[in-house]
């Protein structure tokens, strides 16, 4: 049995005080990595570490806070990733408190199966996840609007809003490059879908939510998705 710290600073083993405060830990790492806005700090059981969650990334260190370990701990003679674990059951989110008036849906099949999606309409990785969608059976999408890009993509995006056929236009202009052809006059929910994005860390797109609370962010395949829609359900 044997654990192995992969770190991309610093690498040491100290005796820590197990009165360290917690408290001071976060002023030291906010006063060193100016911007950094930590989440929290929380006493692990390896290495007398701390770990330091700043948004959706882990790192750790010591009960002083002298040296910052960024990387994964893993476990065992299998190297069990303990930092991902971690980070999986951070990011979790209560799928079914998610406002879903404030999305619009894409329904493949008989759509029993969901998941959330956030998708600004000028990123290209978006596009592809979009691709890679249409291939899921059995799935209603819920697509959260996230224009972070830049004006244009708000704009886009409160167009599609007030399309008569919210999906239809959505999916020919990420599948087919043809924009939106309505007004973007209409009342839309796209500031607050910026401020649910902000709550729930969502610093970039896309950023897919399952049933179970999982998840993904980047563009992955459409057999993932389906490995993670069976995932969710198999635990209902």
């Amino acid at each position: 049995m044997f654990r192995t710290l992969l770190v991309a600073l610093f690498f040491v083993v100290l005796a820590v005080p197990a009165s360290a405060d917690e408290a001071a830990i976060k002023r030291a790492i906010e006063a060193r990595l100016p911007g950094a806005k930590v989440e929290s700090v929380t006493q692990t059981p390896y290495f007398g570490l701390y770990e330091v969650q700043i948004g959706n990334e882990i790192l750790y260190t010591d009960g002083k806070a002298e040296y910052l370990f960024v990387g994964n701990i893993h476990k065992g003679e299998n190297l069990e990733n303990l930092t991902e674990a971690r980070l999986r059951e951070l990011n979790r989110v209560d799928f079914a408190k998610l406002p879903f008036d404030q999305a619009f849906k894409i329904v493949n099949g008989k759509g029993t199966r969901k998941l959330a999606y956030f998708s600004d309409p000028n990123c290209p990785y978006c596009k592809r996840m979009d691709k890679e969608l249409t291939q899921v059976k059995d799935v209603t999408i819920y697509v959260f609007l996230y224009p972070i890009l830049s004006q244009d993509s708000m704009t886009k995006s409160q167009a599609v809003w007030c399309s008569p056929d919210r999906a239809k236009a959505w999916l020919a202009l990420m599948l087919e490059n043809k924009a939106p052809t309505a007004q973007p006059d209409c009342d839309t929910p796209v500031l607050k879908n910026l401020q649910l994005g902000q709550k729930l860390r969502v610093r970039g797109t896309p950023a897919l939510f399952f049933a179970d609370g999982e998840r993904v962010s980047g563009a992955v395949p459409a057999a993932q998705v389906e490995e993670l829609l069976a995932k969710a359900a198999a635990k209902k």
